[in-house]
């Protein structure tokens, strides 16, 4: 079994919970393979914690639509997505920007050599996570249209075998399966350097921020304090973190080196930049209507999160 087959062991039902903290009264957190509570998951630095493992980040807001969840750990655009899907949840953390941590790979044989010359050609994404953002400013700064590339959506576990086998023509994608892709022949055509922040977001229930805030509060201080280890020693943090990716080390250390950011308070500026994206997103009908993202900010944790 290739390593992509054993990252996305178990996510494609959308969710794997954990059994190490059963009950109502445990915090109910959904992370990633990738990003920064994945981390504390494998340091086992929150046992109290029934933790459930989604492939993506759209797939954590509909937990969080379902109260399967209290908190999860998403990019930039799912939230969006999800408040225009009438989700209700709140902004409680963010990190630094990470716009190295995704790109678009293209293969070195196929002669594309400027994101220009995708015109009229096929490019694979996962719809409404951050990747999609992604390919608005793209598509923006590059003078083009939604029209003048067809887009096939695909989450990563179908996205990585059209891209390996000449189906679709590029892949926008995030890390660890960035990393995981950077094989001889496959080529870096663009990062999101310059272009989206590509930050990690926190969010939660309404419902948990009333019942379980002391247990929230306690676990995001317990996430700022393994994030900071992680940063200060980056040989253990790949350690730690390859098993529960089961990617190789060096590949885990490459895609940590540039995608593992330190944690952060939720800002009024944040939630300026969110608004950001979700008015163009708006613009180009890619969610129904307007939504007000910026009054889902809530810095209530921002004291531990400094």
């Amino acid at each position: 079994m290739g390593v992509l087959a054993l990252l996305l062991g178990g996510v494609a039902c959308g969710g794997e919970a954990s059994q190490a903290a059963g009950g109502d009264q445990a915090l109910r957190v959904g992370y990633q393979r990738f990003g920064g509570l994945a981390l504390v998951k494998a340091r086992g630095a929150a046992p109290q914690v029934a933790w459930s493992l989604f492939e993506s980040g759209p797939a954590v807001t509909e937990a969080l639509k379902a109260g399967a969840i209290d908190i999860g750990i998403t990019g930039e655009a799912p939230p969006i997505f999800a408040a225009a899907g009438k989700t209700d949840f709140r902004i409680i953390s963010t990190s630094a920007e990470v716009p190295q941590g995704e790109a678009v790979l293209v293969k070195e044989s196929s002669g594309i050599k400027t994101f220009k010359d995708l015109k009229g050609r096929s490019i694979a994404l996962n719809k409404g996570s951050n990747v999609n953002w992604l390919l608005v400013r793209l598509l923006e700064t590059n003078g083009m249209s939604i029209d003048d590339v067809s887009v096939k959506y695909l989450k990563p576990a179908e996205g990585r075998p059209a891209f390996d086998n000449g189906q679709v023509d590029a892949w926008i994608i995030w890390d660890p399966y960035f990393a995981l892709a950077e094989q001889p022949g496959v080529k870096v055509l663009a990062d999101a350097t310059g272009l989206a922040g590509n930050r990690e977001y926190v969010l939660a229930s309404p419902a948990a921020l009333t019942e379980k805030s002391a247990q929230i509060k306690q676990f995001l201080q317990k996430y700022r304090e393994v994030t900071d280890w992680g940063i200060a020693h980056p040989d253990d943090r790949a350690r730690a973190l390859a098993p529960e990716l089961n990617i190789p080390e060096d590949v885990a250390k490459r895609a940590l080196a540039r995608s593992a950011k330190p944690v952060a308070p939720v800002t009024p500026a944040i939630g300026a930049e969110l608004q950001h994206i979700a008015d163009g997103f708006a613009s180009l009908a890619l969610i129904p209507g307007k939504v007000d993202i910026a009054a889902r900010i809530d810095d209530r944790f921002s004291e531990v999160l400094r």
